[in-house]
């Protein structure tokens, strides 16, 4: 491998990852495009810095998402980009309104939602299936939380979409600037009124949970609710897209599984963790080295954007035998996909519940899903997706 590689070059995009592989191999830490990002690739490298916040910063993330051109970003001020002791703080304060309970209890009406949505596909014609399925089920799922406005499922997709592409953005795609900033500034408008609302007139809900969470008497700020709010709309929706895309994706390319797992429906979460582990919705975290390093033998200096691919790690093959094959027979659970460490996604139980319920569903209604056209890749250092899936899905 000559020069530096490009995790944006559509080619990349398309199938990154027999470049993780030759990177493992020949260069497991080393710079790459954009901007001469440090890339590393190993499993245990990225377990290790995950698990170093005192040296692998989060501060890194506010790098790819709050870049110059755009500026002010709640997201970018979330607990997501936060280094002890006051990611703790947030963290303790959000995981009260974020309990085990409070996701279990949305299994049947999630189960509604992607109900509603499997009986809107007509078998044996052609639909886009992220439009159709994979986004409208997290958006409704999200609006369930938090008693927002159901009839604006569309705008949260075009939210999602748009700062999830900041990373991939660059300082020339001058037409999507203001987009983005046009994004950003509506999302705050109308979430800044939800908040206001539910402080007024409390509903069961978990904007209303998180207004009156305290923790030794302290309560989230307006600030801090608005950024928890940004993460969850936007990492809450846009991983969970992906992963049920993947999920489709798969079920596309190995038929033999759709069979499989409609003889079996209690495999469908042994097949969504396989599919978190060969399709992982995040690709990469970027953090900032608060002194100069060493990994693998590299020195990394001080200051350094680091980017630590959870998608090559996924696919290493010192910690799991035939990564490149599909084997929903694997055993143990791959918690890499949702992060590692004091930041592993609250969010985790969730994702892995829409994911199960809606191929549950689908996998009732459907025998088979036909591709009808090439997928396009969306383009982001962090997420890795369809932007949409044309299928025909077989009765």
């Amino acid at each position: 491998m000559t020069g530096r590689v490009n995790l944006l070059a559509p080619e990349v995009r398309a199938n990154p990852y027999p470049v993780y592989a030759e990177l493992r191999r020949t260069a497991p830490v080393c710079q790459v495009e954009p901007a001469g990002l440090w890339a590393i690739t190993r499993f245990e490298d990225v377990a290790a810095a995950f698990k170093n916040p005192q040296v692998f910063s989060s501060a890194g993330v506010r790098t790819t998402t709050a870049p110059p051109w755009l500026g002010h970003n709640p997201f970018s001020e979330s607990m997501i980009v936060m280094d002890p002791p006051h990611h703790m703080r947030l963290r303790t304060l959000v995981s009260r309104a974020w309990t085990p309970a409070a996701v279990n209890r949305l299994e049947p009406r999630i189960r509604s939602f992607a109900q509603i949505l499997a009986e809107r596909l007509s078998p044996e014609r052609e639909v886009d299936l992220v439009d159709a399925f994979a986004m409208p089920l997290p958006a409704s799922v999200i609006g369930e939380l938090f008693a927002l406005d159901p009839t604006m499922t569309a705008r949260y997709k075009r939210w999602s979409v748009d700062l999830s592409s900041v990373s991939g953005t660059t300082e020339k795609d001058t037409h999507r600037h203001e987009s983005i900033k046009a994004t950003v500034r509506e999302m705050e408008a109308y979430l800044s009124e939800v908040v206001a609302e539910r402080r007024r007139h409390p509903q069961d809900d978990m904007v209303s949970d998180l207004v009156k969470t305290r923790v030794e008497g302290e309560a989230l700020s307006d600030a801090e609710l608005m950024s928890f709010l940004f993460l969850l709309v936007v990492a809450g929706l846009e991983t969970t897209v992906q992963l049920v895309s993947h999920c489709v994706r798969m079920l596309m390319e190995q038929p033999h599984l759709v069979t499989r797992l409609r003889e079996n429906p209690s495999q469908v979460g042994r097949f969504v963790e396989e599919v978190l582990r060969y399709e992982p919705s995040v690709h990469g975290l970027v953090r900032v080295t608060t002194k100069e390093t060493q990994v693998a033998g590299v020195v990394i200096p001080e200051g350094a954007r680091v980017a630590l691919m959870i998608g090559s790690a996924c696919r290493d093959g010192e910690r799991f035998k035939d990564p490149d094959t599909f084997d929903m027979d694997r055993e143990g659970v791959n918690n890499m996909p949702f992060g590692h460490g004091i930041h592993f996604c609250l969010g985790a139980p969730l994702a892995r519940l829409e994911a199960r319920v809606g191929l549950e569903v689908l996998l009732s209604r459907f025998t088979r899903f036909t591709p009808t056209g090439p997928v396009k890749w969306n383009t982001s250092l962090t997420v890795r997706g369809p932007l949409s899936l044309p299928l025909i899905p077989h009765a």
